[in-house]
């Protein structure tokens, strides 16, 4: 049997497509075998960022600047080192489409500098226009006109020789997802170093121990979140320096925290002005042609995987993350997007639609490749990703006919908890719905689970603190002031993160500020709110102040992570299902050793509440959301010690509480 069949010995619902799983392999491997063969492996294909762009060529004395056009009939190279004079420094074009010149270092000493601006000037049948270098490694943008002019930058070699972190793949992950220009309290973009003076305490305080940062690349749109990237190679200017990046990931290290990079290979920004898109005065240089080239729902262009040298630039900007910013992992952006003609909006009916119909194959190898060369980079790298297809294979390892992702986002469980606190009354929740939903996954699938992200945060939508509460957070959230709303907002928004954390997945992720309930929608300057920055911030002194009940949610979600890791609660697949009690909306499960009871029930507290455990024994309450110090009613004596009793009729043991309502308490066995 092929090696590539492990992934039908792991799910026999596979076995009808197992010539498709081969040939999905198949079309990798060779793929593989062309670039080995090329370019002597893949490692030294994606090397990419070391040879095209402007680099330092130490044999020659001198600065070399290539660019890949194979369409433009003239490339010119100017900037600040000539005067901007357009068309005295004429690039030379070979056989492979790619375009050079160089600089020598004695003549271009003073003026071909560090941080000096420079564009390129490309003629072709589109005309003659002033473009960025696509590998360029700095832009900045001024602040009248809002256009980018590349940089030159040449600041010296980094010192990473103090860091020496390596993420643990046994440890627990607890994602931070961050936004570093919002990151901040005041109205106005945060800085890579504001986020390592302000943010970076905070997210080890809370006890998470990865982030996962948005809107790196840089993006000639702010309010795009990161997702409309226009230089590939170039940290977001708007945030500070490459350096200061490179500060804030070691810092990050430092404290013990991965840092995993939010990439966007997915599509990218129409801009001519910016980026990529008729580059060389084609519409099919990095993209496909027409219709195909074009993104329906993103406003944006699509890269063709199938084209050696979009393989190259894309796989050189992940080396290039990982090698010159210690990135520890990657988040990919739309992958349910990338793996199909559809991109992904249309419903999987068919089993051959993950295969044969409607599959996007290049974009599948790609990722393929993806996989095995950030894992070979870094066997401590992760990689992560955005889909919500289902796609068979897409955890499993490429050498299996997989796809290669460590994890996928469990994107179906915030979309669940909208639908139910949308259409639904508290007291017709389906407790076995829950259990269906946060269970919804196949064993070898490593997902990530959570409530909300930054989607669900953005202005149009809602939290799950504002839905709970709406406006009642603006006028009831002291200490000494409560409504009903914010009562049972309190007690659900605990709930929800921690029944998603126990069931959902093997690893958890939390958008910065909503482990307290941030009360505001993201809303990013525009002309619409008179570019504001009101709604893209986070308000830390909300959680700081002890006589709001924000402090009260933070302290729950810092004591619910400590549990989590405490006792490997996302290191067991699936929990098994004690009691699912839809007339008192009560769920019971056991899992990692630890006894978890749910009442979602909006009155109903019931005394003597009795279920069945596996192991006899005295019990002892560990964690309890109607604690007092979490913004509970302290309705739960927490000194008392549970007995479990014998019942020979039935030959279980059985366990008695008080199961307050709008409660979870966590019970371990002590004795």
């Amino acid at each position: 049997m092929s090696k590539t069949l492990k992934l039908i010995k792991l799910d026999p619902w596979l076995e009808p497509n197992a010539g498709d799983i081969e040939n999905r392999f198949n079309r990798f491997n060779d793929r593989l075998l062309e670039i080995e063969h090329d370019h002597g492996s893949l490692l030294k294909f994606a090397d990419g960022y070391n040879y095209f762009g402007i680099n330092y060529d130490s044999a020659r004395k001198g600065w070399t600047y290539r660019e890949w056009a194979p369409l433009a009939s003239e490339l010119f190279l100017f900037g600040d080192f000539n005067g901007w004079r357009r068309f005295t420094h004429p690039m030379v074009k070979n056989n492979y489409g790619v375009w050079e010149i160089f600089l020598d270092e004695k003549t271009y000493k003073d003026s071909f500098t560090h941080g000096s601006k420079v564009k390129v000037l490309v003629n072709s049948p589109a005309g003659i226009r002033e473009r960025i270098p696509a590998y360029i490694k700095r832009v900045e943008q001024d602040d009248e006109t809002k256009n980018f002019t590349g940089q030159v930058w040449i600041p010296g070699k980094y010192d990473w020789q103090q860091d020496n972190f390596k993420l643990k793949l046994s440890d627990p992950l607890f994602i931070y997802e961050s936004h570093v220009g919002m990151a901040q309290e005041k109205e106005g973009t945060g800085t890579y170093k504001e986020f390592s003076e302000n943010i970076l305490p905070r997210i080890k305080n809370l006890g998470y121990n990865a982030i996962q940062l948005m809107a790196i690349m840089e993006h000639p749109y702010y309010g795009s979140f990161g997702y409309h990237v226009s230089n590939f190679f170039a940290p977001s200017s708007r945030f500070g320096t490459p350096e200061e990046l490179k500060d804030l990931i070691r810092e990050a290290h430092k404290m013990g925290i991965a840092v995993i990079m939010d990439v966007v290979h997915s599509h990218t920004v129409k801009n001519i002005l910016e980026g990529l898109n008729e580059f060389d005065g084609s519409d099919c240089q990095y993209f496909h042609s027409g219709d195909r080239g074009l993104h329906p729902q993103w406003d944006s262009k699509l890269f063709d995987y199938g084209k050696r040298e979009v393989l190259r630039f894309l796989l050189s900007n992940l080396k290039y993350w990982m090698k010159e910013f210690h990135f520890d992992g990657f988040r990919f952006d739309g992958v349910g997007s990338m793996m199909y003609y559809h991109h992904g909006n249309e419903p999987i009916d068919d089993r051959n639609k993950y295969f044969t119909l409607g599959v996007e194959y290049d974009a599948i190898t790609y990722l393929q490749l993806a996989n095995q060369l950030v894992h070979s980079i870094n066997k401590h790298c992760i990689t992560i990703a955005e889909d919500v297809t289902g796609m068979p294979g897409l955890c499993a390892p490429v050498n299996d006919g997989g796809i290669g992702f460590d994890y996928r986002l469990g994107m179906g469980i915030p979309d669940f908890w909208i639908k139910l606190l949308e259409d639904q009354k508290d007291e017709d929740w389906s407790i076995e719905e829950i259990w269906h939903v946060l269970n919804d996954r196949l064993p070898y699938v490593k997902t990530i689970a959570y409530c909300e992200s930054h989607d669900q945060a953005l202005v149009g939508d809602k939290t799950i603190a504002f839905r709970l509460m709406d406006k009642d957070m603006y006028f009831h959230m002291s200490v000494n002031d409560t409504t009903l709303v914010v009562e049972r907002g309190i007690a659900l928004h605990k709930m929800i993160r921690l029944i998603t954390i126990a069931l959902g997945g093997q690893a958890y992720l939390n958008f910065m500020g909503n482990e307290f309930g941030h009360p505001e929608w993201i809303d990013f300057p525009r002309e619409g709110n008179e570019w504001s920055y009101k709604h893209a911030r986070r308000q830390w002194s909300l959680a700081d102040d002890n006589q709001l009940r924000y402090f009260f949610l933070q302290d729950f979600d810092i004591a619910m992570i400590k549990l989590a890791g405490k006792y490997n609660l996302l290191s067991d697949n699936f929990a098994q299902q004690l009691n699912a009690d839809e007339e008192n909306k009560t769920l019971v499960f056991a899992k990692s050793d630890l006894v978890f009871v749910f009442n979602f029930h909006p009155v109903n507290a019931i005394p003597e509440y009795e279920f069945f455990v596996n192991n006899p024994g005295k019990y002892r309450i560990i964690l309890n959301t109607d604690n007092a110090e979490f913004g509970g009613l302290a309705r739960i004596d927490e000194t008392i010690d549970y007995f479990s009793t014998y019942d020979s009729g039935r030959n279980i043991n059985l366990l008695k509480i008080y199961n307050t309502n709008r409660t979870a308490i966590v019970l371990k066995r002590i004795d």
